[in-house]
């Protein structure tokens, strides 16, 4: 990049992510920025949205936005994954 990347270059690297390719993307961003010192604020954006693209890859859903499911719902048990990308399942051992 010819450039200094933006938090609009993160955030078109972070916008479609799902838990299928969280962590493809999360490299792509740590590469896009990794020349930016520690403190520059893009890095520490950058930074935050791996975290959350950290999240998402042991989740099943993006569910950022809209009201949750209940688990009291008829056949909530049967759901094999309801782990939204603020909540997601746990790590294996």
């Amino acid at each position: 990049m010819d450039r200094e990347p933006t938090r609009d270059d993160v955030d078109a690297l972070v916008g479609p992510a799902t838990p299928h390719f969280a962590y493809q993307l999360r490299a792509r961003v740590k590469e896009l920025v990794a020349e930016l010192p520690e403190g520059h604020p893009v890095r520490q954006y950058a930074e935050e949205q791996m975290a959350r693209l950290d999240r998402l890859g042991h989740a099943s859903s993006k569910a950022d936005e809209g009201a949750r499911e209940s688990s009291e719902r008829l056949g909530w048990d049967e759901i094999p994954s309801s782990a939204p990308a603020d909540a997601p399942l746990p790590r294996r051992s």
